[in-house]
């Protein structure tokens, strides 16, 4: 359409030259003059009929500002000179936002957040129609920061620390119900950066630091009971093993005992007996039936019989010579 006014405005200021051109008799360099306006501005026109469409864009189609209801691909086309050609993106985009935002433990937070969307080539026409070419201004960032706001607030300081993936999640969730009643196309998002006031990330430190102590506390208690069942079972294996050594000598001796008692006979104990005897007899004796209480002396026959040594002192001693 511009170019259209342009090859206009240039024809009519050649058709008054060349006619201030006739008026002063030089009527060859009037037609000249004519000739090259003409056809500067059929030029112009013909240009004007061909627009080009860029790849990943559509054309949308206007005739005096009214939309009309086709839509054109890449490449070249021919329309009318008066119409025109909005080239709509139809490529994945990118824009980022740094939002405000408060838990809902009323602690503020600073989010980073990035969107990546796109529009469908089928939908170009109707959301330039109903919104225009600047949709991410109109309609994308409004409802970013509400999303993200809106979700923001569910969680306390301490769950958005530990609960990002879930948060990212439920954003982008209640972000892509808002953007398809616009026919745009959410394709990903992302929390890139997530700040907090000093005071609440020095809290935050200190609460680690605490449940760290506490675990390294308990770690060390479970050890230390580990190795102290580790030792009694060591105490109980050896106590076990000490017990089966005297089972196992008791039941040995006992075996040997019986194999002994088994071997034993009246003449074995007689022939023992003897082998051991010292020569010696004894002094007493038992009685039999109703006097085996009662113990009667036996008389040793050696005792009466004098001995080597008495005989010995009585042939040494000196013999007195008779007085008389």
């Amino acid at each position: 359409m511009t170019k259209l006014i342009f090859a206009a405005i240039v024809l009519f200021i050649g058709i008054v030259a060349s006619h201030s051109l006739k008026v002063k008799e030089k009527k060859s360099l009037a037609s000249l003059l004519l000739t090259a306006t003409i056809l500067l501005s059929v030029g112009s026109v013909a240009l004007a009929c061909f627009q080009t469409v860029p790849t990943g864009h559509t054309g949308v189609v206007t005739t005096f500002g009214r939309v009309e209801n086709t839509t054109l691909d890449s490449g070249v086309h021919f329309v009318l000179p008066w119409q025109q050609v909005v080239k709509m993106d139809n490529r994945v985009q990118k824009q980022s936002v740094n939002l405000s935002c408060f838990s809902s433990d009323i602690q503020e937070v600073m989010l980073d957040y990035t969107i990546n969307f796109q529009i469908k080539k089928t939908d170009a026409q109707n959301i330039y129609r109903t919104i225009g070419v600047d949709y991410y201004a109109t309609v994308i960032q409004p409802c970013i920061t509400e999303s993200v706001k809106v979700v923001t607030a569910r969680y306390t300081a301490e769950q958005l620390v530990g609960k990002r993936n879930e948060l990212a999640a439920s954003i982008e969730a209640d972000l892509t119900e808002k953007l398809l009643s616009y026919n745009i196309e959410l394709v990903s998002t992302s929390i890139e950066n997530m700040d907090f006031t000093d005071a609440f990330t020095d809290a935050v430190e200190a609460k680690q630091v605490a449940q760290q102590n506490k675990l390294r506390a308990e770690t060390e208690a479970e050890q230390k009971v580990i190795e102290a069942n580790a030792q009694a079972e060591v105490r109980k294996v050896n106590a076990d093993a000490a017990a089966y050594e005297l089972l196992a000598k008791a039941e040995a001796e006992a075996e040997a005992n019986r194999k002994i008692s088994e071997s034993l006979t009246d003449e074995l104990i007689n022939y023992t007996y003897a082998q051991t005897w010292n020569g010696k007899l004894p002094t007493v004796m038992t009685g039999s039936g109703d006097k085996a209480s009662s113990l009667i002396p036996v008389l040793d026959i050696n005792q009466l019989l004098p001995s080597e040594s008495t005989e010995a002192e009585e042939s040494t001693e000196p013999v007195t010579p008779n007085a008389g």
